[in-house]
């Protein structure tokens, strides 16, 4: 492969005990941009990988969640209660750049696999502990699921509507920030480490991670003591036209935010003369008379269809998108022509899968393998530590492997 073309994690090579979203989604995201992930499961596969949605995949221990952040990854399948698995960890850590792992704290030192350990073996190895709480502090032993983290962090007290009260956001958004969070303090680890030389252990906790995620609004409460509430569909900005607002018995998203939206708005609903209205003057005036300007605003929406009134409002500069459900959003052109889904074949046919959320002028994310069964590489991968074919075989006789 070509200098210009080699992917930015080409030649690096992760140990990755992750399992379930948040450490896994990290992984992933090293994975697709070019290194060599070894996963390690417990014999028999991780809980994931047999989810509800679909009998057919949980079956085949494949279920559509797993698939979808643990293709481009190796497999091995090591019982971590026996000696001799352990002994292959540390023979495997010898050769590798990252290790990282999302068990409770503690879990990884019991087993003699933990950062001290393992960065005895070898001292310029990154470690990353992924975790509800962190490595310390009162809450670190204690179970944390993402709903438990959108619960404390604050973030289910701010979504929903004044009216019904909290509830939390419509995905997994916690254990996808700590995973992102992981990526990029290991991508920032391994940079450290090229004019340093020193290996690293970090811990990402999903709480902080929620928290730094949400920074703008923890601001205005550290700095005038304001706590946010539930504003519905209303964006943060407070403004009475960015929010969800009816176009016959479908909904439109209007992010009309600024003074030049707001006249581009007014524009496309054929009402220009409202800028000369003291009741819409101005912000304060347009929030304190939201309901004349709701009217005002649906009547004109009641008149045509979704897609026309999107479209209109585009060319006239005023924010706006229908609510797509997720069928119709994979297939809107705009991610049709971003190629945002890849296709890989797998002995089950071809799946469809999303790499990552940016490109790169060269050496960018692909989807190059198929999610694996658990232990599918463990010939490849322990021949490569210098295991013997007897060895190997011994190891599975004895269920290591």
């Amino acid at each position: 492969m070509s200098e210009a073309s080699a992917k930015p994690f080409e030649g690096v090579r992760v140990l990755d005990f992750t399992q379930v979203f948040a450490g896994p989604f990290g992984s992933y995201q090293l994975a697709v941009l070019g290194a060599d992930v070894i996963k390690v499961e417990r014999p028999g596969g991780e809980e994931m990988r047999n989810g509800p949605l679909s009998r057919e995949w949980s079956d085949r221990g494949m279920a559509p969640g797993w698939l979808a952040i643990n293709a481009n990854k190796r497999n091995i399948a090591l019982d971590l209660k026996d000696p001799k698995a352990l002994e292959i960890v540390r023979r495997l850590v010898k050769d590798v750049d990252v290790v990282t792992e999302n068990f409770r704290p503690g879990v990884m030192e019991r087993l003699g696999i933990g950062y001290e350990a393992l960065s005895a073996i070898n001292p310029q190895l990154i470690y990353c502990a992924v975790s509800g709480f962190g490595q310390n502090g009162p809450e670190r032993n204690t179970p944390s699921y993402d709903g438990r983290i959108q619960a404390v962090s604050g973030i289910m007290s701010i979504t929903g509507h004044e009216g019904t009260g909290p509830t939390r956001a419509g995905f997994a958004v916690c254990d996808a920030i700590g995973g992102m969070t992981s990526a990029f303090a290991i991508a920032s680890a391994l940079f450290q480490r090229t004019h340093t030389g020193q290996g690293q252990c970090i811990d990402v906790a999903m709480l902080d991670s929620t928290l730094a995620f949400l920074s703008p609004l923890i601001s205005e409460h550290t700095t005038t003591g304001h706590v946010h509430g539930q504003y519905g569909n209303q964006a943060i900005s407070r403004r009475p036209t960015a929010n969800l607002f009816k176009v016959g018995d479908d909904n439109l998203l209007l992010a009309v935010n600024t003074e030049k939206q707001f006249q581009a708005l007014m524009d496309a609903i054929g009402r220009p003369e409202l800028m000369d209205d003291p009741r819409f003057a101005d912000w304060h005036g347009r929030t304190e008379h939201e309901p004349a300007l709701r009217e005002i605003i649906e009547s004109a929406f009641a008149t045509d269809d979704i897609t026309t009134w999107e479209d209109r409002l585009a060319e006239a500069g005023a924010p706006a998108s229908q609510v797509r459900n997720l069928k119709e959003a994979v297939n809107h052109p705009q991610l049709q022509h971003r190629d945002v889904l890849q296709t890989v074949e797998s002995p089950f046919g071809t799946l469809k899968l999303v790499a990552n959320g940016f490109r790169l002028a060269h050496g960018g994310a692909s989807i190059d393998r198929a999610p694996v069964a658990p232990g599918a590489d463990a010939e490849e991968i322990l021949g490569e530590a210098g295991y013997s074919t007897d060895e190997i075989e011994a190891f599975r006789a004895d269920g290591v492997i």
